[in-house]
């Protein structure tokens, strides 16, 4: 399929490590979606009770990237929260959202994308990896599609990146200014299926009724790490 969209690049400012046919070439090996919370789906900031925030526009992206799969594969993807510590936020996000999972207080992150790996019979190369700081970088090394969030405050950090070749694609937006539905809207531009992911909820069809329906079976898991051992734990 090629790309529909011919001036991509010109329609979305962050920086493409690969061609836009590259990219959907990797999106379409993809089976799960993994992403980190904290610079993400945020700016970073911390309440007194270490939790972070998340917003509605990005939920919804998050939504139509999972429904965009499912029309292009008839199948819902594994989607998973990577947070570091414990994250109030992140766990109803989880929960309302029906995710797979949401792996907390993970100091080692490679060891949340093993498990995922193993959990769901998943190769490193078909899972989609949205992060933005250097303690992401073990788990981007390995994906097969890895989609960062830019800043202004880390310009070295991002050459590291690119020089490393830990990223396909650059956010122009930071995580306090969606950055994650920019990520969502170039991902299902260059699918094939953005019209018709849009028309369809849109119109809330029977087709997206079905996605819904299958979308909402998975009850979310909640996993942490201890002595470097991922375990089951709902977080207190």
């Amino acid at each position: 399929m090629t790309n529909p969209y011919p001036n991509i690049t010109k329609e979305f400012k962050g920086q493409f490590m690969v061609s836009p046919a590259e990219l959907q070439a990797k999106l379409f090996k993809i089976r799960a979606f993994v992403t980190d919370w904290d610079g993400v789906f945020n700016n970073g900031a911390k309440d007194e009770n270490g939790s972070s925030p998340f917003s509605e526009v990005d939920s919804m992206g998050t939504n139509m990237l999972r429904f965009n799969h499912y029309l292009r594969t008839g199948h819902a993807p594994v989607f998973c929260v990577i947070t570091g510590e414990h994250n109030k936020a992140a766990y109803t996000f989880g929960k309302r959202e029906h995710l797979n999972a949401v792996y907390y207080k993970v100091p080692r992150k490679k060891e949340a994308l093993d498990h995922i790996c193993h959990t769901h019979s998943l190769q490193p190369e078909e899972i989609a990896f949205f992060f933005d700081d250097v303690l992401d970088f073990s788990v981007a090394e390995q994906c097969g599609l890895r989609l960062m969030v830019g800043r202004t405050a880390n310009p070295l950090l991002i050459n590291y990146a690119k020089e490393h070749h830990l990223a396909d694609y650059i956010t122009a937006n930071d995580g306090n200014n969606m950055a994650l539905r920019e990520i969502v809207e170039l991902l299902t531009g260059i699918s094939g299926h953005y019209n018709e992911t849009i028309t369809e909820r849109m119109h809330y069809t029977d087709t997206y009724k079905r996605f819904l329906a299958l979308r909402n079976i998975p009850e979310t898991a909640f996993y942490t790490s201890n002595n470097s051992q991922i375990t089951l734990q709902t977080p207190q």
